[in-house]
C-alpha cells in the first residue's frame, strides 16, 4: 500500500451521484449559441451558470465553478478533440433519457442512443451525443437502475 486507506480506493457507492468533473472547459466559436444549448442541457441537471466572462467564457455548476464553455485564450479557432470526451454522472437513469432527448432537442447529435452497456446489458445506462460544435458528451447511470 501506498498509504491510501481501502476504502479511498473504493468507487463512489452508486447511489452517491459525484456531480459534473471539477472543471471542465469546452472551445466554442459562438459563444452566445453554445450559451442556448448548455442552459437547457445543464438545467436537466439543476446546474445553472456561476461565472460569466463577457464575450470570453460562460461556467456552470451548483455552487462553484464545474464546466465551462469558453472561447480560446489564444484567439485561434476552437476545435474538437479527437478521442477527448466528458462525461456527466446522472442520478437516473431517467435523467440519462431526458438529458440525451435535450441535447438533440437543442441541436446536437446523437452518438449513441440511452441504453444499458457492456456484456449482456449488465453494464452502466448509457447516452451519448456531441454538442452543436462536435465535443462529445456521455451522460450514465451507474448502479442499480434508479428510473
Amino acid at each position: 500500500m501506498t498509504g491510501i486507506t481501502q476504502s479511498r480506493q473504493v468507487a463512489a457507492a452508486p447511489d452517491k451521484v459525484r456531480g459534473l468533473p471539477g472543471h471542465a472547459t469546452v472551445g466554442t466559436n459562438d459563444l452566445d449559441a453554445a450559451s442556448v444549448f448548455y442552459d437547457k442541457l445543464l438545467a436537466v441537471f439543476g446546474i445553472g451558470r456561476v461565472l460569466v466572462q463577457p464575450n470570453r467564457a460562460i461556467y456552470y455548476g451548483h455552487r462553484t465553478l464545474e464546466f465551462g464553455i469558453i472561447k480560446p485564450f489564444d484567439g485561434r479557432p476552437a476545435t474538437v478533440g479527437n478521442g477527448g470526451m466528458i462525461a456527466f454522472e446522472a442520478p437516473s437513469r431517467s435523467k440519462v433519457d431526458e438529458a440525451h432527448a435535450t441535447a438533440l432537442a437543442a441541436g446536437g447529435s446523437d452518438e449513441g442512443p440511452p441504453g444499458p452497456r457492456g456484456e449482456n446489458g449488465t453494464g452502466p445506462y448509457c447516452a451519448y451525443f456531441r454538442d452543436p460544435e462536435g465535443n462529445k458528451f456521455l451522460i450514465f447511470r451507474s448502479g442499480a437502475g434508479a428510473a
